[in-house]
Formats: structure tokens, C-alpha cells, sequence
């Protein structure tokens, strides 16, 4: 009879050799052959119980043990440029191996979130416990969840928080992180998808409670990727920072500039100054400053800090807090132009003459002291004769001369004609709690106007300098609408009784001249929201393709260098291209620029994201309490399973889904962009004038769900049977207009 091993005999061997593991390894090696198999079969069974050993498939190994060959994760370099490595499959109990890379002069670069397949050895270092040596990488973006945690009999589940209703994921037990049951956690995805059943996936955070107030923009960040932690090494490169001084520098210090933000601004990255030009050659002319943070100074090419701007390529704003994009020494603190305190800048004064058209321009890298920090409010409270004790003595000498100025760019505005979209924004307040404690419509004043037709005015300028001296740069470019869009506005803007004009070149003009049209009628919004969807989005290029909705050909961002990463290639840009000093644009980075422009067009459209899902969660929070409750509000919206619409008291989004519409079938028709009632006749169009009741409201995941009560003042028909006459001929001869318009839209782009 074969001697059958003793326990620590097999652990022993499957440690020994770990890649040698299934059942017929274990038994070829130890001689056990026939019958004797069943006792071995019962020894590894013990000690899969016991916790020993780990069946993966048809191998065993030791749970406290990585396997040979495993996938990690890359972590950022220390502090030593050392690069470790996070163990996805580690299941064992204690602390979470060490695992250092090896990198070979062969080896591709490596960075943080790398996923690799790796060949370990076990050391016994002080500061790790294996050396991994890559084989292949094999992959940077796995699938990501947020979620709510179910636990189960075996692991548990992953209900997920986004509104679409994505399904649930499996967690096999020993993939839970010790996640309780109620938990919001982030989680990706473990191995591939199989063909039935569902998804599996590994948590890789426990984010807490899913129910806090704090909890709502976490989750956006979670959700969408956004990195919210600053590695250690660009911590450390902050706190290294010291003040700029006057060396090299024009001294501002004595020039009045004024930052002017809202009330909540957490930087400020922005100053200006006005007065009237007194060259005679210019009467009525005034000169404009405008002097912004010089992040450049603090922030250089190649070094962890400029690494971490890069990947986050722009902050992100939510209610409750900020994600910047660079450290609080430096975004809160050195770069930001506080009152009273020293602070480099980037200055451009700029002449303009009475009618505001920019006569000339002119930078400097200079040293400033703002001699006031105020918000939007009270400037134009000042302006509006009721100055406080800060405004009050800048009123003559600082405000009012900003104003003046001001007035003259209007009339270049009116003149340029950019787009003039009537969008109110909203504004969530929170209380110290953190709950939402209103929602209301930020004001637009001429103080908000102001600063931003300043800010216009210097990203032109920068553009037009870096134009003039052959200097590589990213341009803002925001094309022209695509025809087909600009035709769907055209027949949403006939069916309202209104025109925009056709058979020419598109200009801003014309689509500000239907803007009027409808301004003061009911279809106001209906036009202002179809204007905006017929609009191309803007993004970062190297090439200039002009800027649609500015009206403006050269246009480049310089004036947030504290949150954009756009803007701080524009001033590394314009110190190379004045000989500034050695911290301007580098070689590298303009032979990136393409890949650059790429990446922060995307971190942008990311942060525009988590920024909306935000709101729309706050927003059902908020609302959750008045659910049976009736609102107005027009149809923002259509889609085959139902309408949108966008509530007038506080403009949150809400669906009613078409199983909510009665028995009847609702034909969609996408290019109408309408719900038509098979038996009633009802059409359902954007922008026509509704009463819903809320019948539904989740924070976790933003969604309301509505009711639908009226439609322009009369009651929704409800179930089937014939409509009335008079209600059959409407949507007949509706039908008709819509089909007529159609056709001969199909006939142009035939005959073109």
C-alpha cells in the first residue's frame, strides 16, 4: 500500500512548487495512484476547510502565499523612485504583501494604475516581501463599479448607483475587503464576463455610508475616476515651495489690482485694473490689466507635481468641496493672489479704445499685491450706490473706472456678436450638515460680465502673441454646428412660428437673431435648450479652428492656471516665447501637445460629468421629501421609453416613462423628437409646457421619476379608445407639417 503524506507534507510540496499544484501534480509526486487517490483527495479537502489551501479551479495553493505568476497593479513611484505594486489576487489573512518591481533596461515605462502579469519571488527585505519581475502588461483602465454592497451566504453583491440601471455584480467571498452589508464601495471587474450569469468583481475600496450627506460628490468621484488623493511625492514638492520674489520681474505691487469672485471661491487666480488711456490718440480709450497666477513658477515640466496637473488635466467643483488640481500649498496659497501678500504673476495690459476694440497689447512677467479681494456682490452693490466699508474707498479710483471700461467692451460685444444663450444656472446651498438646504438661480450681474469680458479679452490677446511669434500653444477651439443638427433646429424653430436663416455662411448672428425672436414668448426655453444641444462641444487643439461661439478667431485659455492645465501650457508657451526663463515650454511637451490636448479635452468632459451627476443626486435629495407632490415644467427631452422634463422651481431633470402614459401604444419618432399616442393622438414634443406630479426620488442615484398631468394647459387623455375630434385633427395636421418639412429636407440632400 502507497504511503499516503501527512498535511504538512503537501502544503510543504505545494510551497516548494507552485506551479505544480492540481490534484494529479500532488499525486504523481508523492506515487499515490488506484484507490489511494480518495485519501488524498480527502487530505487536500481538509485542508481547503481548515483555511490552508485554496482550490482555484483544478489547482490548490496557499491563501497566505501570492502565486508565482500574478496580476498586479502599479502603484506611484516613493519617494526613492521605487516602484511597488498592489496584489489583486491577495486573499489571505494579516497585512497585504510588499511587492517591489524589478524593472530590465527592456522593460516599457511603467506608471501608477498599470495592470501587469508578473513573475514573484519571495524575499525577505525590510521594505517588501517579493520582487516581481514583468512579464506583460496588461492593461491601465479596468472596468470600475460603484456600488451598494449586498452581502450574501457566499460573498455577496454589487448594486450599482448610476441611473441607467446597469446590472448587478457577483463578489466571490474572499473579494469583499471585509465590506458590510449597506456599504458604498468601488469595485472592478475580476477576470472576464461570463455568457450567462452574471458579472463578477473584486472590491478594491470601501467608501462608508452611501446614505451621508458627504457621501453624494464622493460617490461622482468614485464613479467617474477622479483622483482625489495626492501621492506622497507631490505632497512633498508643494510643501518645498517658497515665495517668488522680485528678481527678474516687473514690480505691480503698487497697481491696484482687484481680485473679484464668488463669495465661496476657494482661489483666486485673477486680478485686474482699469484706466482711462490718456494718449491722446485714443480718446475715450481705456487701458485694462489683467494679471494672473504664475503657476509656472512653482509648477515645472517633468516633475511630480507638473505629472499629477497633467493627469487630473483641471479641478472639479461640487457643492460640497473641491478636487483641485494641484495641492492646497499651492492652489490656496502661493499661486493664489490673496490681499495684501506678494504673488508672481503673468500681467498683460492691454489698450482698447472707446468703442472696445483692442488697439494693442503687451505682456509682463511680473510681481503683484492685490489690494483687494472682493466678490461679485458687493462690486456691484458699490456700482449700484450702496459701497460697504470695503468697497467704499476703491469705489472712485478702482470700481468705477473698471466699469467704464467695461462699458466700451460691450459695444465690441454687441458688435462681435457672440452667442447670447438665456440658460440659467443653479446653485445648490448646503447647511453644515451638509444637506441641501435650497436651490435657486445664480444671478447674472455686470460685475460677473465684466470679469469675464476681461478675461476674453487676455486669452485673445496670449493667443494672438503666441500667433505672432511662431510659438507652438493649445487653442480653445469650439467649431461650427454640424448641418444636420443646425437642420433639426431649423424645423423645432418653424414649428414655433420662427426662422433661422439659411442658404449662407452660419454666424452667430443669425442663431442671436432667433434667440430674439422668441425671447418674452412661451417657446423662449424650448429655442435657448435647442440652440445649445445644435452646438458642437468645445476641446483643447494644437491647430486653431477658431471659436464658433465667441465669434473669435484666435482664442486660447490663460486665465486659470490654478485649475486648468490648458492655461498652464499657454503661459509656459509665452515665457519660452519672451525668454522669460528656463521653466517655459520644453521640446517634450510640445512634441505631446496633440496627446495633451487629447487628454485634458477628456478630464474636462469627465469633471462635467461627476459635476452633473452631483447635482442631479443633491437635487433628488432634496426633492425626496416632497414626492406626490406637483410641479411645472417643460418637456427638455425625448426618448423611446419616455419624456424629460426639467422641473421650473429648482431645473432638476425628471423621466416620465411611457409605461405611466395609459394603455395606449406611443409611436417614437427620432427625428421629430416626439411621442405620438396610437390611439389618442397625443404628441409629446420638447419644449411644450407640462404639469407632473413626483412620484419617485433616489439620492443614491439622482433618478426622479414623474407623472405626467397636463400638456399646455390641458388634461392628459388617459387610456384608449378614440380621441376627440377636434384633438385628432391637431395631431393630424401636426403629423402632416412635421412630414411635410421632412420631405423636403430629404429632397435638398438628394439634390445636394
Amino acid at each position: 500500500m502507497t504511503r499516503i503524506p501527512t498535511k504538512q507534507e503537501v502544503l510543504d510540496w505545494i510551497s516548494a512548487n507552485p506551479t505544480l499544484t492540481s490534484k494529479r501534480d500532488i499525486a504523481k509526486a508523492f506515487g499515490i495512484k488506484g484507490a489511494d487517490r480518495i485519501d488524498l483527495k480527502r487530505i487536500l479537502k481538509e485542508l481547503e476547510a481548515e483555511g490552508h489551501l485554496e482550490k482555484r479551479k483544478r489547482s490548490y495553493r496557499d491563501p497566505d502565499r501570492l502565486p508565482p505568476v500574478s496580476v498586479l497593479q502599479v502603484k506611484a513611484p516613493n519617494a526613492d523612485g521605487d516602484l511597488f505594486a498592489r496584489p489583486l489576487e491577495w486573499h489571505g489573512e494579516g497585512v497585504e504583501p510588499i511587492v517591489l518591481i524589478i524593472a530590465r533596461a527592456s522593460d516599457p515605462a511603467l506608471g501608477e494604475g498599470d495592470r501587469i502579469l508578473a513573475r514573484l519571488t519571495v524575499v525577505h527585505e525590510e521594505d517588501h516581501n517579493y520582487e516581481a519581475r514583468l512579464i506583460r502588461r496588461i492593461g491601465t483602465n479596468p472596468r470600475k463599479i460603484v456600488g451598494i454592497f449586498r452581502k450574501g451566504a457566499e460573498g455577496g453583491r454589487i448594486v450599482p448607483i448610476d441611473k441607467a440601471g446597469s446590472t448587478e455584480w457577483l463578489v466571490a467571498e474572499g473579494a469583499a475587503l471585509g465590506a458590510r452589508d449597506g456599504e458604498l464601495v468601488e469595485a472592478e471587474q475580476a477576470g472576464p464576463k461570463n455568457r450567462m450569469g452574471l458579472p463578477r468583481a473584486r472590491i478594491v475600496e470601501r467608501l462608508g455610508d452611501p446614505t451621508a450627506p458627504k457621501a453624494v460628490s464622493l460617490i461622482a468621484i468614485h464613479q467617474h475616476g477622479i483622483p482625489d488623493d495626492f501621492p506622497d511625492k507631490v505632497i512633498a514638492e508643494a510643501d518645498k515651495a517658497k515665495p517668488v520674489g522680485l528678481k527678474g520681474r516687473e514690480d505691480l505691487r503698487d497697481m491696484p489690482l482687484l481680485t473679484i469672485d464668488p463669495s465661496d471661491a476657494r482661489d483666486h487666480d485673477d486680478a485686474c485694473y482699469a484706466h482711462a488711456d490718456d494718449d491722446p490718440k485714443n480718446p475715450g480709450g481705456h487701458v485694462i490689466w489683467v494679471a494672473i497666477a504664475d503657476v509656472a513658477a512653482y509648477v515645472r515640466p517633468g516633475t511630480a507635481l507638473d505629472r499629477e496637473a497633467r493627469k487630473r488635466g483641471n479641478s472639479s467643483y461640487f457643492p460640497d468641496r473641491v478636487v483641485p488640481m494641484l495641492p492646497d500649498r499651492l492652489s490656496g496659497d502661493l499661486c493664489s493672489l490673496h490681499e495684501g501678500v506678494p504673488r508672481a504673476c503673468i500681467a498683460v495690459r492691454m489698450r482698447v479704445d472707446a468703442n472696445g476694440n483692442k488697439i494693442d497689447h503687451r505682456f509682463v512677467r511680473g510681481l503683484m499685491r492685490s489690494a483687494a479681494s472682493l466678490n461679485y456682490a458687493e462690486v456691484q452693490e458699490a456700482i449700484d450706490g450702496t459701497p460697504n466699508d470695503r468697497t467704499g474707498p476703491l469705489l472712485e479710483s478702482v470700481l468705477k473706472p473698471l466699469y467704464a471700461a467695461y462699458a466700451a467692451l460691450k459695444k465690441a460685444r454687441v458688435d462681435r456678436q457672440p452667442l447670447e444663450l438665456d440658460l440659467p444656472e443653479r446653485k445648490i446651498v448646503l447647511n453644515d450638515k451638509g444637506e441641501v438646504e435650497s436651490v435657486a438661480f445664480r444671478d447674472r450681474l455686470d460685475a460677473h460680465r465684466l470679469i469675464e469680458e476681461f478675461m476674453i479679452l487676455a486669452n485673445v490677446a496670449a493667443a494672438e502673441t503666441l500667433i505672432a511669434k511662431r510659438s507652438p500653444l493649445l487653442f480653445r477651439v469650439h467649431e461650427e454646428p454640424a448641418p444636420e443638427k443646425l437642420e433639426s433646429l431649423r424645423e423645432t424653430a418653424q414649428a414655433a412660428g420662427l426662422n433661422l436663416a439659411k442658404g449662407q455662411v452660419l454666424q452667430t448672428r443669425h442663431l442671436n437673431a432667433l434667440l430674439n425672436a422668441a425671447a418674452g414668448t412661451e417657446d423662449a426655453e424650448l429655442i435657448n435648450l435647442s440652440t445649445l444641444r445644435s452646438m458642437a462641444q468645445a476641446y483643447y487643439s494644437p491647430e486653431n479652428f477658431g471659436h464658433f461661439g465667441l465669434a473669435l478667431r484666435n482664442y486660447a485659455h490663460f486665465t486659470s492656471p490654478i485649475r486648468r492645465y490648458a492655461d498652464l501650457i499657454v503661459h509656459r508657451a509665452l515665457i519660452s516665447a519672451h525668454g522669460w526663463g528656463k521653466d517655459g515650454l520644453t521640446e517634450d511637451e510640445i512634441a505631446r501637445l496633440e496627446e495633451t490636448a487629447t487628454h485634458i479635452s477628456d478630464t474636462e468632459r469627465r469633471s462635467m460629468m461627476a459635476e452633473r451627476d452631483t447635482t442631479d443626486r443633491y437635487l433628488a435629495a432634496y426633492l425626496s421629501e416632497r414626492v406626490g407632490n406637483e410641479f411645472t415644467g417643460r418637456i427638455s427631452g425625448i426618448a423611446r421609453f419616455g419624456a424629460f422634463v426639467k422641473m421650473e422651481e429648482t431645473g432638476a431633470d425628471g423621466l416620465v416613462p411611457v409605461r405611466s402614459l395609459g394603455r395606449e401604444f406611443f409611436h417614437f419618432d427620432r427625428e421629430a423628437g416626439t411621442l405620438m399616442g396610437s390611439d389618442s393622438g397625443l404628441i409629446i414634443a420638447i419644449g411644450q409646457r407640462v404639469t407632473v406630479r413626483l412620484t419617485e426620488a433616489t439620492p443614491v442615484t439622482g433618478g426622479l421619476e414623474l407623472e405626467l398631468l397636463s400638456i399646455d394647459d390641458q388634461a392628459l387623455p388617459r387610456g384608449r379608445g378614440p380621441a376627440k375630434r377636434s384633438t385628432r385633427r391637431k395631431a393630424a395636421s401636426t403629423k402632416r407639417k412635421k412630414d411635410k418639412i421632412k420631405r423636403k429636407v430629404e429632397r435638398k440632400r438628394r439634390q445636394r
